[in-house]
């Protein structure tokens, strides 16, 4: 019992540090919201490639990029980004990948709401989900993780306000992402890219 114990607190002390992690990246919807949309996309661009060629180098092993990448993410990794035999891309260069995309597809609030999202509500889901989770509803999916995304979604986007006219879009996109977080495995995406993309797609198509 004491072992089990050890192992879940370990499992939830990895998930909350990922997810610490996940949330600092919330300079990204504020970089975009307050910089021309030309000089965020070069900029996100150019970390994408640098970022890319570090993760390249973990996974040759280069000392180099051992020293600047695996010793501080290689241990929160997960599993199938440390699968052994081919190069696999971590979830910080799709969330790169999602910040150039939503910038090159929506307007600048339409890109901010659509990444606050994905970090805010993302983080959510696991944090409750593993926390107090019960009712399983798909898999290792619960329905107070599930909720917990949804409810923050809704709130991300009524904060938005000021920003962004929040209607029914606004609730429609946030029930896709959802429903996308949910079943991320049937998505040949890494939700990352999925949520964002989604919330986006339902605001602009909505509004």
């Amino acid at each position: 019992m004491k072992l089990q114990t050890f192992k879940i607190s370990k499992a939830l002390k990895k998930e909350l540090y990922r997810k610490a992690l996940h949330l600092s990246s919330l300079w990204i919807p504020l970089f975009i919201y307050l910089v021309h949309p030309g000089i965020s996309i070069i900029f996100f661009s150019a970390l994408f490639v640098a970022n890319a060629v570090i993760e390249y180098g973990n996974y040759k092993k280069y000392p180099w990029a051992r020293q600047t990448f695996g010793s501080v993410f290689f241990r929160i990794l997960r599993n199938k980004e440390t699968t052994h035999g081919r190069f696999q891309i971590s979830g910080s260069l799709y969330v790169l990948l999602a910040a150039i995309g939503c910038t090159l597809m929506f307007p600048q609030p339409v890109a901010v709401i659509s990444l606050s999202v994905m970090l805010v509500s993302d983080t959510a889901a696991a944090i409750i989900g593993k926390l107090y989770g019960q009712r399983k509803i798909y898999k290792n999916k619960t329905l107070e993780g599930s909720l917990a995304f949804f409810l923050s979604a809704l709130i991300i986007n009524m904060l938005c306000e000021p920003i962004y006219h929040f209607t029914y879009a606004g609730v429609i996109a946030c029930a896709a992402a959802t429903f996308t977080e949910i079943f991320e495995d049937k998505v040949d995406i890494d939700d990352n890219l999925s949520i964002p993309v989604v919330v986006g797609v339902f605001l602009l198509i909505l509004n």
